[in-house]
C-alpha cells in the first residue's frame, strides 16, 4: 500500500511530468467555441473561476448561431395558415374552430349512460356552436360497409359505429376510432352533425346546439331513415318520437 500511495501522491503534484500536466496550465486551454475544458471532466470539481468577457461574447454568438430553426410557435402558426388556404369564402368560422379543436381539445369522457350503454359526457362547460368532437375512423365505400355490417353480426358485435359523408363515403368507426362513436341519440339533442371540407378531405363534426354544463350528456339525432323494423329510442326527452328510425 505504501507504494502505491506514492504513486498517486506523484502523479498528482508532479508537474514537470509530461503525462500529467498541471491543473493550472490545464484549465487554460480553451475550445474553439470559448468554452473551457475541465481537467476533471466535471465543472462542479473544480470550484468557481472568472470568465473573462471575451470568452463570453464568444460564446453567446456561437450559441446564437446554433439556433436558426423556427420555434414551436411560429411553426404552429404556419400550419395554421396552411389550413386557412384550404377553405374558402364561408367555411372561414369552420376553420377556425377546426383549428382549436385540433390543437385545444375538449375535455370529455365516456362512462356508463341512462340512454343507451356508455355515453360520452363533457368535463368542462362548452358554449353553443362550438365544435366538440371529430368523428374519426375509416373512410369506406358503401360495398364494404355493408360486407363489413354482416360481418359484425357474425362476430356478435351488437353495435356497429358507421356514419355516412355522403352517398359514396362512410366513416366506419367499429374498431378504430374516437370517443365520438359513444355519443348517444337524442330527439331532443344539444348537439349536431355537420360534414366540413378540409384540405379536399370532408370530415364529420360535432357541433353544440346550445350551452352544455359539465357531467352533461354529449347527444345528437342519428336521422336514420324510414323503416319497416323499428329501433326503440330510449332517450327519455319530452317530445321523444319513440322510434330512431
Amino acid at each position: 500500500m505504501p507504494v502505491l500511495d506514492r504513486r498517486i501522491k506523484h502523479l498528482l503534484y508532479d508537474r514537470n511530468s509530461a503525462k500529467c500536466p498541471s491543473l493550472s496550465s490545464a484549465k487554460k486551454k480553451k475550445r474553439d467555441d470559448g468554452i473551457r475544458e475541465h481537467v476533471t471532466g466535471c465543472a462542479r470539481s473544480e470550484g468557481f473561476y472568472t470568465i473573462d468577457k471575451k470568452d463570453k461574447l464568444r460564446y453567446l454568438n456561437s450559441s446564437r448561431a446554433s439556433t436558426d430553426e423556427p420555434p414551436a410557435d411560429t411553426q404552429r402558426r404556419s400550419e395554421q395558415r396552411r389550413l386557412l388556404s384550404s377553405f374558402t369564402g364561408s367555411c372561414d368560422s369552420d376553420l377556425l374552430k377546426f383549428n382549436q379543436l385540433k390543437f385545444r381539445k375538449k375535455k370529455l369522457k365516456f362512462c356508463k349512460s341512462h340512454i343507451h350503454d356508455w355515453g360520452l359526457f363533457a368535463m368542462e362547460p362548452i358554449a353553443a356552436d362550438e365544435m366538440v368532437i371529430e368523428y374519426v375512423g375509416q373512410n369506406i365505400r358503401q360495398v364494404i360497409a355493408d360486407m363489413r355490417e354482416k360481418r359484425y353480426e357474425d362476430e356478435g358485435i351488437g353495435s356497429s359505429y358507421m356514419f355516412r359523408v355522403d352517398h359514396d363515403t362512410i366513416i366506419d368507426a367499429t374498431k378504430c376510432g374516437n370517443f365520438a362513436r359513444f355519443i348517444n341519440h337524442s330527439c331532443n339533442p344539444n348537439c349536431y352533425a355537420k360534414v366540413i371540407t378540409v384540405e379536399s378531405q370532408k370530415k364529420i363534426v360535432i357541433y353544440s346546439k346550445q350551452h352544455i354544463s359539465v357531467n352533461e350528456e354529449i347527444t345528437y339525432d342519428y336521422k336514420f331513415p324510414i323503416e319497416d323494423v323499428k329501433i326503440p329510442c330510449l332517450c327519455g326527452s319530452e317530445n321523444c318520437r319513440g322510434t330512431l328510425n
